[in-house]
């Protein structure tokens, strides 16, 4: 499996789905991958790359649209490599009670880009969350760091697997 280049691109306003994309990223480079991790507004041309795992922050429903621009200006190429999807969002424990459904602009770009499978993973809303919003709901009592690292490591792990057995 050495020498499978992957991308793993996000789309974050406050940095928690960033984390996310750090934590896969370094799980692949783990399992033998040669994984990079970059802002979904950094990257222009993923064709020197064998795999996409491209991710994107929940905020009202809606998903980034730094992920979803990258995912439109990569289109044509994305469909002709594995791709994986993932949202960042609920800041609360729902992401670990059952499987939350993509929202429909992800289920779009899924049918759009062939991608094999989205996942969402707890958000993160806490006192070093910048605006005032968010400082507000935390005074409140309302979020928390709901990033499990186990979770996104096995999520990783799975995308090695399918990776390795496509080889």
């Amino acid at each position: 499996m050495t020498g499978k280049r992957v991308l793993v691109a996000y789309g974050s306003k406050h940095g928690a789905t960033a984390g996310i994309a750090a934590e896969i990223g370094r799980t692949l480079r783990e399992d033998g991958l040669d994984a990079v991790v970059l802002p979904a507004d950094d990257v222009d041309d993923v064709r020197s790359f064998d795999a996409v795992v491209l991710g994107g922050s929940l905020y009202a429903g809606r998903w980034s649209g730094k992920a979803r621009h990258c995912a439109e200006r990569n289109q044509n190429y994305l469909r002709h490599r594995p791709v994986w999807l993932f949202s960042s969002g609920p800041v609360d424990s729902s992401a670990e009670r059952h499987e939350i459904p993509p929202v429909p602009a992800v289920a779009e770009q899924m049918e759009r880009l062939g991608a094999r499978e989205h996942v969402t993973f707890g958000g993160s809303l806490t006192a070093s969350t910048p605006g005032l919003l968010a400082k507000a709901l935390v005074r409140h009592g309302k979020g928390g760091d709901f990033r499990n690292p186990e979770r996104i490591r096995t999520w990783a792990h799975h995308i090695s697997s399918e990776l390795a057995e496509a080889a």
